[in-house]
């Protein structure tokens, strides 16, 4: 590393659990972020400055006026453009050495584990349930770690799935709502701070893998409850018939 590098990463190098080995797992990991919105966003600018070599970004999306308050990656100037575009950007002035890869694309069943193929870990910030499912099964079929997070309104949840080792996305959520009670931020409403919360628990979640330390939320679903300024947790069983992750299963490739 160059003094620069060293400069850069100190805070983070003197923990006992990174110092200079753990700063070069993270030089070389890849980890793929999908969705650069309200999630994406924080999550995408820690792992960019704490030093990840290689960020994927999945997003087929523009950037709105109405993504402005919670998505700290697009400003004001970038509404219409890419939101690949306007990411790689921002994180590129964060940390030039940090080599940023867009998939300006929506994932699909189709082409979700090929995308996926050549990355260590997959951050899901998505904000609809279809795509939530199609990570959960690719990251499943391509045996890569998930690290997923959902907000709306005042609450948000975080999970962390090691496939084959715990539970995934479908074991907690089997089947998606039904389309007429699905709620968006669009319809719902959202607290920006909190996706800025959970987003950067993601990425804390992230970088715990690369380093290998800490305990992770693996077979456990954070609860963040905003309003009320409560956090707790949910014990998430495997489930032995899972379609997705139960030993021996075919993944679906379907919502």
């Amino acid at each position: 590393m160059t003094e620069i590098d060293l400069a850069r990463y100190a805070r983070q190098m003197i923990l006992p659990e990174v110092g200079g080995k753990g700063q070069q797992a993270l030089a070389a990991a890849r980890v793929a972020l999908v969705g650069l919105g309200g999630l994406g966003s924080p999550a995408a600018f820690y792992l960019a400055g704490a030093g990840v070599g290689t960020l994927g970004l999945i997003d087929d999306d523009t950037v709105d006026v109405s993504n402005l308050h919670r998505q700290p990656l697009h400003g004001t100037p970038d509404r219409g453009r890419p939101k690949t575009v306007s990411a790689r950007e921002k994180l590129t002035a964060l940390n030039p050495a940090v080599r940023v890869v867009e998939h300006a694309l929506r994932l699909t069943v189709d082409n979700a584990a090929a995308v996926f193929g050549g990355y260590d870990l997959v951050l899901d910030g998505s904000d609809n349930f279809e795509t939530r499912y199609t990570v959960n099964d690719a990251a499943q079929r391509r045996g890569i770690p998930l690290v997923w997070g959902a907000v709306l309104r005042w609450e948000g949840q975080i999970m962390t799935v090691r496939p084959g080792r715990s539970a995934c996305y479908r074991c907690l959520f089997p089947e998606p709502p039904d389309p007429a009670e699905a709620r968006s931020c669009a319809d719902a409403g959202v607290a920006g701070p909190l996706a800025g919360l959970v987003g950067s628990w993601m990425a804390l979640e992230a970088l715990k893998a690369l380093w290998g330390a800490g305990t992770a939320l693996v077979n456990r679903l954070l609860l963040i409850d905003g309003r009320a300024g409560r956090v707790r947790e949910r014990v998430v069983e495997r489930r032995p018939r899972c379609p997705a992750c139960a030993p021996g299963a075919g993944v679906s490739t379907a919502v």
